[in-house]
């Protein structure tokens, strides 16, 4: 570790503290109405669909909304990567998608994990690129975010029955936050080197004669989204690690403060909502002691590297294989644990060729639910309900009414939450552990021993916690993996998300219950160490005992000697 590479690491966090609340502030009159220079734009789209904006919703209401435009979705992107030969802009003359790894994609956008079992260059047309892949990135990040905003509103209103209404915050959040966002920087990468064009691939000839094939097409616009939108699906199948993709240091900077921008700005939202500022700080404050310890931990673990390269003559013992030379080894620290710390999934390193712990702290990461600022709106839901969680278990043992914001938390509440927090380890280690007796599973495999249980624990983590990354060494474009994972993503997307909205509707229609001596207090250094506690504790109980068959145990055999 190096003095350069920590102020790199802080200048990257500085950069997202500095926006979180001019980007808060706006977000915040967008959901508020308050925004509408694009009101007759919002008007069509009200007019053609048949909307109401103005009507408020039951959380039912507001839920069967989402769920029936994510289906729809959904079947309007399987067919288009299932007939996409028949649609125009493809030079490469890319074949129809296959039905199992159609499902897969499908469901992978749909659900904002973007997971990708293909190489996006040689498997993808530009116009399935553009009208199928990046349409989702907008729309799956758009749906997150109006979901983080029900549960905001949950805790601000007071007897309601209503939580707003979903097209009215699905138009609003792609017309004046998404989109406007995108095209500034899709046009500063551009400006730095990323291609946005419609070519075919360009032939060049190597040195060694041999002759490459260099895909092109629309690039920038794709990335920015990814970025924005925590998507992290690739234009190419290195992804950030592309030169196309991420051209320079700069570029790479522009791209980790995308990935939490918002996500971090959806907490000054929930404070100015809840119209107790602190109480946004807080959560960011929790959030960001995580995601430092996160980055030390992959930093130092990478520079310690492995022990065995000292027997080999090497001078130093770190660890730079997996790494893009490019950005160095603390650029690539930061952004493995940004990128799983919220529900990206984008990389410009290869987690695969980490050290034990160093591939450990991304993968433990996603398993909390990808709380640690987290995708956009995902990470602020999914913290509060550990919020809920933690103010319930203080309540418990210092003998304090649980009330969190004002509300007062009841079992409904609190066994909602169980009930969403649960999802993720029961479809995790449940898959993992089916997939790990199947010899048709287990032959995908390039490497054996623990770190072969860490690929596929990879998989199914980054799948059902709407990640996208890859562990890679997994052949994961089988068609038992492509339905598994793909059926992973749905269960990490929607069987969290209907408790979480039934919980924000029974908040907002409860009455604010004024703070009093036996209210636990929600805003200072013991708060967030008590929610940071329960955030480690409830990991660390479910994900445990298979870490330890994995990266734990491997990292004890590198120690003693022992090679895979």
């Amino acid at each position: 570790m190096t003095v350069n590479g920590w102020l790199q690491i802080a200048v990257t966090l500085c950069l997202v503290l500095l926006t979180v609340k001019p980007l808060g502030v706006w977000m915040t009159r967008v959901f508020a109405g308050e925004v509408y220079f694009l009101a007759p734009v919002e008007r069509r789209f009200y007019r053609w669909a048949g909307i109401d904006p103005n009507k408020d919703q039951h959380w039912t209401a507001y839920g069967f909304s989402m769920l029936g435009f994510s289906a729809v979705c959904f079947v309007g992107l399987y067919l288009l990567l299932r007939w996409q030969d028949l649609f125009p802009l493809n030079p490469a003359n890319q074949p129809a998608v296959p039905p199992d790894l159609a499902f897969n994609t499908a469901t992978s956008f749909v659900t904002n994990t973007n997971w990708q079992s293909y190489a996006g260059e040689s498997t993808m047309s530009h116009f399935s690129q553009m009208a199928g892949l990046t349409v989702q990135n907008f729309i799956s990040a758009a749906v997150g975010i109006c979901l983080a905003v029900t549960l905001i509103r949950g805790f601000a209103r007071a007897s309601s029955k209503g939580l707003g209404n979903f097209w009215a915050d699905l138009v609003r959040c792609t017309l004046y936050i998404l989109l406007p966002m995108s095209v500034v920087i899709a046009i500063v990468f551009v400006a730095f080197g990323v291609p946005q064009n419609f070519a075919a691939p360009v032939e060049a000839h190597t040195l060694q004669g041999a002759t490459q094939l260099i895909a092109q097409g629309p690039v920038a616009s794709q990335e920015a989204i990814k970025m924005l939108g925590t998507n992290g699906g690739g234009f190419f199948n290195a992804n950030s690690a592309h030169p196309y993709e991420n051209p320079s240091a700069f570029t790479n900077l522009i791209q980790m403060w995308a990935i939490f921008s918002l996500g971090a700005a959806l907490t000054y939202v929930f404070g100015r909502m809840v119209k107790n500022q602190r109480q946004g700080w807080t959560i960011l404050a929790a959030m960001m002691v995580l995601v430092v310890a996160g980055i030390a931990g992959v930093y130092a673990a990478e520079s310690a590297g492995n022990p065995h390269f000292a027997t080999l003559g090497l001078d130093s013992t770190a660890n730079w294989e997996g790494k893009e030379t490019r950005f160095g080894m603390a650029a690539t620290a930061i952004f493995s644990v940004m990128t799983t710390a919220a529900s990206c999934g984008a990389v410009n390193g290869m987690f695969d060729s980490f050290t034990p712990l160093g591939g450990l702290v991304p993968m433990f990461n996603i398993q909390l639910g990808e709380i640690i600022v987290g995708g956009v709106g995902s990470g602020l839901y999914g913290m509060l309900l550990f919020a809920i969680l933690a103010i319930f278990i203080a309540g418990l043992m210092v003998g304090r009414t649980p009330e969190y914001v004002g509300k007062k938390i009841e079992a409904k509440e609190v066994k909602l939450t169980m009930l969403a927090i649960l999802v993720l380890p029961l479809s995790i280690l449940g898959l993992t552990a089916l997939a790990s007796v199947l010899p048709s599973a287990t032959d995908s495999l390039a490497n054996h021993g623990p770190h072969g249980f860490s690929e596929l624990l990879y998989a199914y983590t980054s799948g059902t916690g709407n990640n996208g990354s890859a562990f890679a060494g997994l052949n994961a474009n089988t068609p038992f993996f492509n339905m598994t994972i793909g059926l992973a993503m749905l269960i990490g997307r929607f069987l969290m998300i209907v408790p979480m909205l039934a919980i924000a509707g029974s908040l907002a229609a409860k009455k604010v219950v004024p703070p009093s001596a036996g209210t636990f207090p929600t805003t200072g250094g013991l708060w967030v160490g008590l929610l940071i506690g329960t955030i480690l504790i409830v990991g660390g109980l479910v994900f445990f005992p298979a870490l330890a068959l994995g990266p734990i145990v491997e990292h004890l055999s590198m120690q003693a000697g022992t090679l895979w």
